[in-house]
């Protein structure tokens, strides 16, 4: 229980102020007490001062003139749209595909000849997708174009935020 790493633990919380009152009283009890704790306490006392008595280094006023400086002396390459318009012409056009082959297979399935006197002129019970959508391929097909939509549209949108 008193490894090194625990003692640490419980030393650095009761330095930062953020422990219990009774692990407080426990650690102050182990502090009068324990040679190893009184030590841990000094060595991360001492670490505690240094740290906060040491001031952070900053770099000289004209630093970043400067390295701005140097990067302005470089020629940028221009941006590159790395969208080929063909590739989204291309996936646009096989979402519409089959959007197109799923209404005309649902036409191809309605009873043309139903009675007008019914609910409907169309005999809807007929339709029977159960044959189509169970298809293993269908349901690849419909995922990888759902995660292309979704990346399109990421992009898309990253493109706004960016012009933006």
């Amino acid at each position: 229980m008193n490894t090194k790493e625990n003692i640490e633990v419980r030393l650095w919380d009761y330095i930062d102020g953020v422990s219990s009152a009774e692990e407080r009283i426990a650690i102050k009890n182990l502090l009068a007490n324990n040679v190893e704790w009184q030590e841990a306490y000094a060595e991360l006392l001492n670490m505690q001062q240094m740290i906060t008595s040491s001031d952070l280094e900053q770099p000289s006023m004209r630093f970043t003139k400067n390295v701005m400086d140097k990067i302005s002396d470089y020629n940028a390459s221009p941006a590159v749209n790395y969208l080929n318009k063909k590739i989204i012409w291309g996936i646009g056009f096989a979402f519409i595909a089959l959007i197109a082959g799923f209404l005309i297979y649902a036409f191809a399935q309605l009873n043309w000849n139903a009675s007008a006197g019914g609910s409907s002129y169309f005999a809807f019970k007929n339709l029977d997708f159960s044959k189509f959508f169970n298809s293993t391929y269908t349901s690849i097909f419909l995922m990888a174009n759902t995660i292309a939509g979704l990346m399109l549209l990421d992009r898309f949108l990253a493109g706004k935020k960016n012009q933006a």
